[in-house]
């Protein structure tokens, strides 16, 4: 019982109500629905296009054994109302140049709390679906390979469960990451680059939509 207790904390307390360690300061932006912003991103909004160019050394990241903890990646923000069903998806483009180069879309909460979906190159320079949850500290979750410069990302709620999916072309869906929704009521719909060991890159975001309804079938993304 006494391990669930800092983790039953971290989940009641809410984007509003944060411990000083994980302090986040929301900053106004306007990019189409993406209101809000965190670190201060240099993005760009042409037609349906979004671009966010990420500086070097650029990362959210907690790591496992708790020693380094990274949060300086550039995010554009848009708030949902998590007690309601939603679907994001986005196509992701990011400029590969370095290992874990990525493009990436959130569910965000605070610095502690967070789900991240990115399209990365890994130690092998071969590019692919990765998952990073973290609550306290991240996991890291390699998935398949994706040898196509694009890729469609999706996350979905009913309320009660959250699923991550990618595509190739939109219409097939393969089931990266399904587990329960313990978010709090209001979070954080995000879109974000990274480059953390190279010197920053640029990701496309086209396709944006977010609508406030939920898929109807969690294993086949549908």
């Amino acid at each position: 019982m006494k391990q669930l207790l800092p983790l039953i904390a971290l989940l009641m307390m809410g984007c509003s109500q944060i411990k000083e360690n994980v302090m986040i300061e929301i900053q106004n932006c306007d990019a189409g629905m993406f209101t809000h912003c965190l670190n201060s991103p240099n993005y760009a909004l042409k037609n349906d296009t979004i671009t966010i160019s990420s500086s070097a050394k650029t990362d959210f990241f907690n790591a496992p054994d708790g020693l380094i903890r990274t949060a300086n990646a550039p995010l554009l923000l848009k708030e949902i109302d998590n007690t309601k069903p939603f679907t994001f998806t986005a196509k992701v483009k990011p400029e590969f140049k370095n290992t874990y180069d990525a493009g990436t879309i959130y569910l965000f909460c605070n610095n502690d709390l967070w789900q991240k979906f990115a399209f990365e190159m890994d130690e092998r320079g071969i590019t692919r679906a990765v998952t990073v949850r973290t609550i306290g500290t991240s996991d890291d979750n390699n998935h398949n390979s994706i040898s196509q410069e694009d890729v469609y990302m999706k996350i979905s709620s009913d309320t009660k469960s959250i699923g991550f999916y990618y595509s190739l072309d939109g219409q097939t869906w393969q089931l990266a990451r399904l587990y329960r929704n313990e978010y709090p009521q209001r979070i954080y719909i995000a879109l974000s680059s990274q480059s953390p060991i190279g010197d920053g890159i640029d990701t496309q975001f086209t396709e944006i939509k977010l609508t406030d309804n939920s898929i109807t079938d969690f294993r086949l993304g549908l």
